[in-house]
């Protein structure tokens, strides 16, 4: 007989939504468990690469969310010292043949409000539970029951853990630490008219300095601008966020040149993010319990691919149980097998990204050197392996789609 109890789903951000939607197109009912009093999304601006496309075409919300984007020209990054062009990646027709997708830049509660759409679509099959806080989880061979901070029971078939950074789920089971990077990101929304014309570029811009960088690209149609700092504090951090104080930005910039200056005097008040992340592990499912999402693979924010992992997490998923015909270890095996390594690659490659960024002294000279004259397919080259993700090889073969 079909089992008809819901898989628990643990969060309701852009993972858990996700996921929930992937379950859903699946035939499975879903229970979406939140610890906020609603469902809902807060941040700025994020950016989707063309993996990111390709994940929410296959979860059916991809024309909705090429609807709300803004499409770039180019992405480019600037010496936050000298202001002199150090590189830039055209992404025109040539960028979308090559990877069958567009690269654009979104608001956070565009793409969380496309999957919440996607799921109520369903009209059937998911039940939506706030202000419940998951504590432990109890398995057995058939199944699984999560308990909650009340006292509450919740039984499923199966729990997917997407409650993020501090994940509940993955405490239980792995048990390991958050790695606070000590990097300090200040986020900012700011109206275009308030944005200096000649930097009202279509496309996503970082000025890299010692220690420092900065990010801004064009929302909600081009009326908004979404800005992003980072530095690297000179004082203990705590993973969170908190109001920023537009002095703390003014002292770790100091030494960056007047566009840069110019940019940074423009908001009033920011939101200041401590940001983290944790080591790869090899093994995030645990009997009928897996991890998705920054649950399962925390990363810093470099490669701008936290939201985009999440979605192929989900789609993945979906198609391991499709593939596997509902039987939960053999799909969560395949699921985790085929996530691992490329999970692992891009939390790394952040990292390492971020050190790039943030080069000082000969190190800037090498890094500012290492992209002059490099043709658009060799930059193209160096982005296979990232943007090159679809539905179709998502199991490591043609025959997952």
């Amino acid at each position: 007989m079909k089992d008809t109890r819901p898989v628990l789903v643990a969060g309701g951000g852009i993972g858990g939504l996700a996921a929930a939607l992937a379950l859903v197109r699946e035939g499975y009912r879903v229970k979406v468990i939140e610890q906020a009093g609603q469902i809902g999304e807060i941040g700025a601006g994020i950016q989707l690469s063309p993996n990111a496309f390709a994940a929410c075409d296959a979860l059916g919300v991809g024309e909705h969310l090429r609807a709300k984007a803004v499409y770039t020209e180019e992405m480019v990054m600037f010496d936050a010292i000298d202001a002199k062009r150090v590189a830039s990646i055209s992404l025109s027709d040539r960028f979308r043949e090559r990877f069958g997708n567009p690269y654009a830049v979104i608001h956070r509660a565009d793409i969380h409000g496309a999957l919440l759409e996607g799921v109520k679509a369903t009209t059937e099959g998911i039940e939506f539970l706030t202000s419940t806080k998951v504590v432990h989880i109890e398995q057995d061979d058939a199944g699984v029951t999560l308990i909650d901070a009340q006292g509450g029971r919740h039984e499923g078939q199966a729990m997917i853990g997407c409650d993020g950074v501090r994940s509940a789920v993955r405490q239980q089971y792995v048990s390991d630490s958050i790695r606070v990077s000590g990097h300090v990101v200040f986020r900012a929304v700011i109206d275009t008219a308030d944005f200096p014309e000649a930097l009202r570029f279509t496309a996503p811009c970082i000025w890299v300095g010692p220690n420092c960088h900065l990010v801004h690209y064009p929302l909600k149609g081009g009326d908004k601008f979404n800005m992003a700092v980072t530095f690297h504090s000179d004082q203990p951090e705590e993973w969170g966020s908190m109001d920023g104080d537009p002095a703390e930005v003014q002292r770790y910039f100091r030494p960056t040149c007047e566009q840069v200056q110019q940019l940074l005097r423009i908001p009033k008040t920011w939101k200041r993010y401590s940001t983290a992340d944790r080591n790869p592990i090899e093994q995030w499912t645990f009997g009928r319990a897996t991890l998705l999402g920054d649950a399962a693979h925390p990363m810093v924010q470099y490669l701008a691919q936290g939201a985009c992992m999440a979605c192929e997490d989900a789609v993945t998923l979906g198609l391991a149980l499709r593939r596997e015909e509902g039987d939960w270890p053999r799909a969560l095996a395949l699921y985790e097998r085929s996530r691992v390594a490329r999970t692992a690659r891009v939390v790394l490659s952040a990292r390492e990204m971020g050190r790039i960024y943030h080069a000082k002294g000969v190190e800037r000279l090498v890094r500012n050197s290492m992209w002059t004259g490099r043709p658009q397919e060799r930059f193209y080259d160096a982005l296979e392996w990232l943007y090159g993700w679809t539905a179709a090889n998502c199991l490591g073969d043609e025959k997952a789609a």
